[in-house]
């Protein structure tokens, strides 16, 4: 027998739309999963998102306060999608109403933040699901368990990039985004979050770290109207950008292993360009975002001048059986998200966590926090997950 759940978005911006197009999915390519989720409301403030929203992937009901969403015994489940600033005050109020929750990162402005959240959620026994989706992706997968298994040897050092062109126009629009107060950091809240939760999904924790950031585009002009997205807004009142373009990080894990994280928002003639490289005492494994359903891999006994193959994940990697039918049929960003919305359901049924959690969150965040106490000290940090 499935039972119904009845779930509910909070923020519809570009990720709300996200969420909601994987619970439409969800059961399309899972279809055991012992959940069905029902759309009943959305919550969003500007005026006539909601009820576009509604229209457009039948929302039972609209509302414009998210408390609302607190207080309805119809729904089970909440995706929180609002702006960073809210995460925090949203999430704990829906996990004190008994409401399962899928947040998107960085669960708040700071690690305190992401601690409040997974403890209101521990508390209240409800599941917390965390919208780090590129951990989900069969590759990221596939490179995970080749690491695990030692088929690279024993990891020496990682690369990992985040490149975005998404805030290089000197136009766009001085959204929340880049308030410290609203935002939190930059960069770092945006993609580096994801770096963080990558570096620690494909080897472990890291320890202590030394970062520098910077921000290249010092004003942007403030909007007049209602944003989504990235936005511009050109000729309006120039305003500061008060947090992060770029942020670069040594790292060391608590294996022993060292790594690099760069990440970029104003990287002009770069789209997406997210990825790692592995290395270990015998191979190593390569993963680009643009090119995400291969691994490069290099293993052997060669050692000098080893060559690297590239491999074309296929259903006997992560969820890609859920999606298609055979190896190099493509999968995309929003099949990552159904990927996440099933675990998140998954956990929902059974009472067991799958994917990422609130505690990665934890995590991610106290990376995020250390990066930002080792660029006002100019030093290494140690990384604190536990405060």
């Amino acid at each position: 027998m499935v039972d119904a759940l009845g779930v509910a978005v909070v923020g519809f911006g570009w990720m709300g739309r996200v969420h909601t197009q994987a619970y439409a999915r969800v059961r399309h390519h899972y279809p055991r999963l012992a959940v069905r989720p029902e759309l009943v409301t959305v919550a969003e403030e500007v005026p006539g998102r909601a009820e576009e929203a509604a229209a457009q992937f039948g929302f039972a009901s609209t509302t414009r306060d998210w408390r609302e969403v607190a207080a309805d015994p119809r729904i089970g489940a909440v995706s929180i999608t609002a702006p960073n600033f809210l995460h925090r005050e949203i999430a704990v109020a829906m996990a004190e109403a008994g409401k399962h929750l899928w947040i998107e990162k960085p669960v708040g402005l700071t690690a305190e933040d992401a601690r409040a959240v997974a403890d209101a959620v521990a508390k209240a026994g409800v599941q917390g699901a965390v919208g780090f989706n590129y951990r989900n992706a069969p590759a990221v997968e596939a490179a995970r368990d080749l690491i695990a298994s030692g088929g690279i040897g024993t990891v020496t050092h990682v690369r990992i990039r985040l490149f975005s062109d998404y805030a290089a126009h000197p136009e766009s629009a001085l959204t929340w985004r880049y308030e410290r107060e609203r935002g939190g950091s930059g960069v770092l809240g945006d993609l580096a979050s994801h770096g963080a939760d990558l570096a620690r999904f494909l080897l472990g924790d890291v320890a202590s770290l030394t970062a520098d950031t910077a921000i290249f585009l010092p004003e942007r002009a403030r909007p007049t109207a209602a944003t989504a997205g990235h936005s511009r807004a050109a000729g309006g009142e120039r305003g500061p950008v008060e947090n992060e373009d770029y942020v670069s990080c040594l790292l060391r894990f608590a294996s022993g292993a060292r790594g690099v994280l760069e990440a970029c928002r104003v990287s002009v003639g770069e789209q997406n360009n997210y990825g790692f490289e592995v290395h270990g005492t015998t191979g190593a494994v390569f993963w680009d975002f643009r090119r995400m359903n291969e691994l490069g891999v290099s293993r052997g006994t060669a050692y000098q001048d080893q060559p690297v193959s590239t491999v074309h994940v296929g259903p006997g990697h992560g969820d890609f059986a859920a999606f298609q039918p055979g190896a190099a049929n493509a999968m995309g960003y929003d099949d990552l998200k159904v990927v996440e919305a099933h675990r998140f359901l998954r956990s929902i049924a059974e009472g067991t966590p799958y994917g990422a959690t609130l505690v990665d969150a934890v995590h991610s965040a106290a990376v995020l926090d250390a990066m930002a106490r080792s660029a006002e000290r100019g030093a290494w940090v140690e990384v604190r997950p536990q405060g």
